[in-house]
């Protein structure tokens, strides 16, 4: 089963005047006690719990040192599959972004809450490793940093048309295009860089080096759907305001700019 933030979503604002914390974490058997002690006088020592838990944990997301990324209360999660399981950041569900630990078809079951490991982790003083235990084994967590919740927001097509009528949004704001190269042949809008979601092996390990984060950052698609799970993922690796089109093209092509193709 992954850990995993889950996060609801709806029209409107999600998020926003809460905190957030960006928690690591390891992970080993509930029975691997000996492991656990000398894994905490490792620490104790001065090792780093990222290294620790590249080499020890038994979560997927020891391939990131362990690290499940910017998360809200309410978001952990578990995930079960048939035969394993897996800590995650619900913000990260979708297999195309494989910081989750989800890899191209693979298939989960049920997901379940996580209150103990929220508990602790919102719990846990800044920098300090925390143990907790849940009925998937014992972890050991460390919270890196808090900040003030961040904003995930849909706008309506109308809404952006009215921005593009500003000559100085284009530059003020970050715009990106999620879909494949062939629909963005048939129909764009000005302003946006294209960054393909079936690509984002390519473009996801260096988004925050491209983009400014704390800039507001705007994510279409064909139908809003591909750019909701885009935005949600830049809103989990630190992107403060994160506008997702709703409806996508299409909705702006029907409702705003009949001169954009549909298709």
């Amino acid at each position: 089963m992954p850990l995993k933030a889950s996060a609801s979503y709806s029209s409107g604002v999600e998020g926003g005047g809460e905190r957030e914390i960006l928690v690591q974490h390891l992970l080993v058997k509930e029975d691997d006690q000996k492991l656990l002690l000398d894994i905490q006088k490792r620490v104790a020592a001065g090792e780093d719990l990222s290294d620790l838990a590249v080499d020890h944990s038994i979560c997927p997301s020891k391939d990131e040192g362990g690290m499940l990324g910017w998360v809200r209360k309410g978001q952990m999660v578990v995930s079960v599959g048939m035969d394993h399981w897996l800590i995650l950041n619900c913000s990260l569900l979708y297999s195309t972004l494989p910081r989750c630990g989800y890899g191209t078809g693979t298939r989960y079951g049920y997901w379940y809450g996580v209150p103990e490991f929220e508990e602790a982790a919102f719990g846990a003083p800044l920098n300090k490793v925390v143990r907790c235990k849940t009925k998937f084994g014992w972890h050991l967590l460390q919270v890196l940093s808090e900040r003030e919740e961040s904003v995930l927001q849909d706008i309506k097509p109308d809404e952006l048309h009215v921005k593009f009528q500003d000559p100085n949004f284009s530059e003020e704001a970050q715009l990106i295009d999620v879909r494949e190269p062939e629909e963005v042949e048939i129909a764009s809008l000005p302003g946006f860089t294209v960054l393909p979601l079936r690509q984002f092996g390519s473009w996801g390990p260096e988004v925050n080096t491209k983009f400014d984060p704390q800039k507001d950052t705007y994510v279409l698609c064909h139908h809003g759907v591909r750019s909701l799970q885009v935005a949600r993922w830049l809103q989990s690796q630190g992107f403060r305001k994160v506008y997702n089109i709703s409806g996508g093209i299409h909705a702006y092509a029907v409702q705003v700019d009949p001169s954009v193709p549909t298709y």
